[in-house]
């Protein structure tokens, strides 16, 4: 079995010609064309916090569905981190992680059987700033490591740390191997790696990139990154 998965920053389906289109960001995600999605920044700042993507557009125009995570009757995600995964997938368990901040931030959790398999995917937005990032690394790990049981993981998201030597992602590599996937920010010209996938060590990396289309320079100012993992 082949797992594809991919994390995408959609910054609230505004590009960088300043136009909100969720249309262009389902077209981003079709091309990318993966069985589980993290997204960052699904849901609008302020006011009811709607959902960029909405059911009518998942659900007339794409292969997936969204995991039930919104604490708001409009949201799609938790903190603006949702999760979309295959219509044929089964949901097992979802839910919110509360993370230690200063601003709003959390991270998303489900446990999905896809393709004959089951997968544990934690989709994650973390911190400005690096110490408040460690902690809510520190969080994460915690949450992951105390769980009554085990089973192959998948973390990902916009972490904000530019380096894998230092900071949160020393910390998440001492048990997690990183997909190494390039650069995906800024889309128009990428030369940053802030968003990262991670997985435990029951999955191989088989291959990984970033997809730089021409619909992907303009539907973001991220770039989405990918994944294909299977069994070792």
């Amino acid at each position: 079995m082949i797992l594809k998965v991919a994390s995408y920053n959609i910054r609230k389906a505004i590009g960088t010609d300043r136009r909100r289109s969720p249309e262009r960001v389902l077209q981003v995600l079709r091309e990318v064309d993966a069985d589980i999605v993290a997204l960052q920044e699904a849901d609008r700042r302020f006011g009811q916090r709607a959902a960029v993507l909405t059911p009518h557009l998942l659900e007339e125009h794409s292969d997936w569905q969204s995991v039930g995570l919104g604490m708001r009757a409009t949201s799609m995600g938790w903190h603006g981190n949702a999760i979309l995964v295959r219509k044929a997938a089964r949901i097992l368990d979802c839910e919110q992680l509360h993370l230690p901040a200063l601003e709003p931030r959390g991270a998303v959790l489900a446990e999905i059987a896809i393709g004959g398999a089951t997968v544990r995917v934690i989709g994650m937005h973390l911190d400005l700033s690096g110490l408040w990032r460690r902690r809510q690394a520190a969080a994460i790990l915690a949450h992951v490591g105390s769980s009554a049981h085990t089973m192959p993981t998948v973390m990902m998201g916009d972490l904000n740390e530019w380096t894998r030597a230092s900071g949160c992602l020393r910390d998440f590599g001492t048990t997690f191997r990183f997909a190494d996937t390039g650069p995906s920010f800024h889309a128009r010209r990428p030369i940053a790696r802030l968003d990262r996938i991670m997985v435990s060590p029951e999955l191989r990396i088989a291959a990984c990139g970033v997809h730089q289309s021409a619909a992907a320079r303009v539907a973001s100012d991220h770039l989405p990154i990918w994944a294909e993992l299977t069994p070792p």
